[in-house]
Parts: structure tokens; sequence; C-alpha cells
């Protein structure tokens, strides 16, 4: 809906005129109260089977439905005071919210300050053409006082806010002649059950269902049915039976969430400057990044999708700060997994960049590199093979049979991980920024503007040492705020921190004289 929000007239106790104020749309006392509603649905069912128990049933339904009736009086009133005491002003130099059920809370954000202005809206708001604005200033606070939520506005003046908050001058007199960036690619999908989250969704669902079934009572016998289902199988087959089925759970799960997340998904560069990343099925979601916060890019590639050769790409941006309120949303992810070759392609886009940095020639890591990760990987192995051997010499002799087993498996598995953790190793310097690479099961390979290091953090461990290895990390204002370079050689590291970043590390570096410089003072 488009028409304009409800504003106030005549003149508030501070002096300020009402006419500048703008009311919340009305409509968010009915979303409000129908969500309640919803909650209070949910918890009356268990509350119900509670009390049925010393008591008749109708008497119990009584009891549930009087206190549901009367909390959603309570809510109703409650949400109506709080809409009328509720308004927000976009002046000049400043965005004001006042709020409040018993108690005003007067808050402001300097617009200069401004860096984000999110818009969010789940189904129900979605078909009353309603959204939530979220106006953050990027400062690392790690509460609310760099943010404002009006919850609820229609969505015109959603738009409208966005837009106004975000106005930046235009970087070029020369626009762009296609602003998307990317559009989705329903391919994209078959990464979503190989991602890490199907087999926590797996894990997950198990759960739930012993939690409901305890919740009625009911455990024993589901436990019961599961038994009688595997009574002529043996328990390590039931159990792969079980982990299977979880699996497969899970990655029916993994690719709803993956639907609801990103269906509808585009990225594109608006005029002035911002990047705009829209998506969601049920739930709208519509994130910007200014350019001028943009540090560089990361493309992140878990095991499973780099087995498929994907990776996702996620902003280094200044300003991304997840709070309690952004828990369960990536802001900082430009493109969900899909093929290398787009990863790279979308990263040089929104670097603005001929070729992507990502995809730069990385230098190795020395050797003594790689035989810390075999040591690492072997010893990570060998522990629960320890710790079985030493419970069969206690126990019983069959552990020590399955310590044999856990050898021969995990043995030539680390051996594996450890050699692709090491060819993982790599760093470079790429025009204007600075690539580091690393990891196995969660590869990450980041490309940082030199500009935007701020430090360089120099460790280095006794085993370090005598490997002749060490340990850089740039410091920067931005994304996870360190980025590693693990296990670089000595000299080449420094060389190597001290030419990315010019005069930045090189005042604390000393030259060690060749053989040559020796001879002639002598």
């Amino acid at each position: 809906m488009s028409e304009a929000p409800d504003t106030m007239t005549g003149d508030t106790a501070d002096g300020t005129r009402e006419a500048d104020w703008l009311r919340l749309d009305p409509r968010t006392v009915l979303v409000r109260v129908v969500l309640f509603s919803g909650v209070l649905a949910g918890a009356a069912l268990p509350v119900t089977v509670a009390l049925a128990g010393p008591r008749p049933l109708w008497q119990a339904v009584a009891w549930v439905a009087a206190g549901v009736t009367l909390a959603l009086l309570a809510d109703i009133v409650a949400e109506n005071v709080r809409l009328r005491r509720t308004r927000y002003r976009i002046g000049a130099e400043r965005v004001e919210l006042h709020t409040g059920l018993l108690v005003v809370q007067r808050r402001s954000l300097a617009r200069e300050r401004i860096r984000s202005a999110d818009l969010t809206a789940n189904p129900l708001q979605r078909a009353l053409g309603l959204v939530k604005v979220r106006i953050g200033t990027g400062e690392h606070t790690g509460g609310s006082e760099s943010t404002l939520e009006l919850d609820l506005v229609t969505r015109a003046e959603g738009e409208r806010l966005r837009h106004e908050l975000l106005a930046r001058p235009a970087a070029s007199a020369a626009p762009d002649h296609d602003p998307s960036l990317a559009t989705l690619d329903p391919r994209w999908i078959r990464y979503a059950p190989v991602s890490f989250l199907a087999p926590a969704l797996g894990g997950a669902a198990a759960g739930a269902v012993m939690q409901v079934s305890e919740w009625f009572g009911a455990q024993a016998e589901v436990i019961d049915w599961i038994g009688d289902r595997f009574q002529d199988v043996s328990i390590p087959w039931m159990i792969v039976v079980l982990v299977l089925v979880a699996t497969v759970a899970g990655a029916v799960g993994a690719l709803g969430l993956w639907v609801e997340m990103w269906w509808n998904y585009r990225l594109e560069r608006e005029p002035g400057g911002t990047l705009r990343v829209s998506r969601g099925l049920f739930t709208a979601r519509s994130v910007s990044i200014e350019e001028r916060r943009l540090r560089g890019v990361e493309l992140v590639e878990p095991l499973g999708v780099r087995a498929l050769g994907a990776a996702r790409v996620d902003a280094v941006a200044t300003g991304l700060v997840k709070d309690e309120a952004d828990k369960h949303t990536d802001l900082k992810t430009l493109l969900p997994a899909a093929e290398r070759p787009v990863a790279d392609r979308v990263a040089a886009q929104v670097l603005r960049e001929p070729r992507p940095p990502t995809g730069a020639p990385l230098a190795a890591h020395p050797r003594a590199a790689r035989t810390r990760r075999v040591r690492w990987a072997l010893g990570s192995a060998l522990l629960p093979v320890a710790v079985l051997v030493l419970l069969g010499l206690l126990l019983t002799p069959v552990l020590l049979y399955a310590a044999a087993g856990c050898a021969v498996v995990l043995g030539p598995v680390a051996l594996l991980f450890a050699r692709d953790a090491y060819r993982s190793l790599g760093h470079a310097v790429s025009g204007a920024y600075l690539v580091t690479r690393s990891g196995t099961v969660r590869r990450t390979t980041v490309a940082l503007q030199r500009s935007g290091v701020i430090g360089w953090t120099v460790k280095q461990s006794y085993f370090q040492r005598r490997a002749g290895l060490l340990t850089l990390t740039a410091t920067t204002a931005a994304g996870a705020g360190a980025y590693d370079i693990p296990d670089a050689g000595r000299s080449e590291g420094l060389t190597f921190a001290a030419g990315a970043v010019p005069d930045l590390l090189a005042p604390f570096l000393e030259a060690v004289p060749t053989q040559e410089a020796r001879s002639t003072e002598r």
C-alpha cells in the first residue's frame, strides 16, 4: 500500500512541531496480535495436556481458554498504547524515535553516521504490504544504541526511507548500464544438501521428535517402536540406518531452508554506490551495503560445497554487526553457494576490478607448514585410538580391535586432510588487494584492500620458531577484524607484509646483511 503514514499536528512539550513526526502503520497492532495469538495457541496445547491429568478435560480446556482470552485482551490494549506512544521523524541532521509503553524512550541517530537501512517482512506483513525498517550506523557497540527499528510501516514508506537515508552523491556521471550483478539460478539449490547445515538440521529433527514425545509422555513408546523396527538388525547397522535417516531428513530441511532464504535473490548496484541484496520466499529481506564501507570480499568454501566446485561470497565491510536481533541472519552474504567461476566473477564486479583478486595465483608456504599439519592431523586421529587401547587393556580386549580399526580408518583420512590443509595455504598481492587463503573443512579466501589494513600482528610459537615459521595477522576495521596468514616462512612472511602495506611494518624490521656485505665489512 502506498498511503503516507499518519502525521500529528500541534506542538509537543519540548517545543517541536508535531507535524514533523510520523506514526507507524495502524495495522501494526493487527500483525502483533496475530503473532501473539499463534504463540498462545502453541503454548495452550501442552498446558492443556498437563492440566488434564488431575482434573477433567473440560475444566483444563476452560482454564486455558480463560487464560488465553485474558492474555490476548491485555496484548491488544498494550499494542494500541504502544502504537499511540510511538513516533519517528527524519530530520535534516538526525533520525529520531520516541517509543515506550510505560516509560517513553527517546533515541536518535545522526544521519551522517547512518550506514544501513534494511527492510524485512514475514508472510503476514507481506500480505498486508508492511515492512520492518532497521536503521543502523554500523558501529560495533554490541547493543541497540547503534540501531533504530520502525516496526511496522508501509512498503512504500520503507522504500522511501531507505532511499532518503542512504542517498549519496553518485560516484560517477555515467551510471552502470546493468545494475544487476547476480540473480537467482535455481541450479544452485544442489549445494544446499552438502552444506554443514544438513546434518545439523537432521540432528535437530531427531531431537525434536524425542522432545515432543516427552511432552506427551510417549517417549518410551517411540523408543520401543524404533526398537521393534530393528529387532532383527545388529546395533551397528541400526546406528548406520538411523544416521542415514537423519541425514536425509537434514538434507530435505536444508533444501526447504535454502528455498525460503534465497528465493527471489538479486544482487544489484544502486546509484550512489550502494550494493543491495534482496531475497526471501516467505520472509522478504533487503540488505544494503555502501561501497565506501567495503574493504574486500571473502570466498567461503565448506568441504562439501568445495567438493562440487562451488563457493559463497561474503562482504568484508565495516558496520556489518550481528546483535541479538540478527543472530539468525547472515547480513554479509552477497552470493549463496554457486559455481566457483560465478563466485569469482561476482567478487570482481563487487570490487570493480577487471580480474577477481580471489583467483590470483598464491605463493606456497614452506614444507615445514605441511609437517606441522601432518603432526596435528595424526595427533587428532591417534588420540581416540590411544583412549580405546587404554580402555581395552583395563576392561575388555574387544576394544583393542576397535582401536586397530580406528587406526586403519582414521590414519589415512587424517593424512588426506593434512595434505589438503597444506595445499590450501597461500598468500599474494593482487593489485590493491592482499589475498590470503587457509582452511580445509572450511576454506576461506580473503581479498582485503591493502589500504584497509591498519596493523600487523606477528605471532610465533616455540615450535614455529624451531621450524622457521610465523603467523601474520592483518588487522582491519572491517569484517572479522583480523585475517591470518598462518605458518608463513619467517623472512618471506615479513618481507611480504612489509611490501603489501608499505611503511606499516618496515620501521620494525632489521635488515639482515648478506654474505657479500659481511665479507666487505671484514
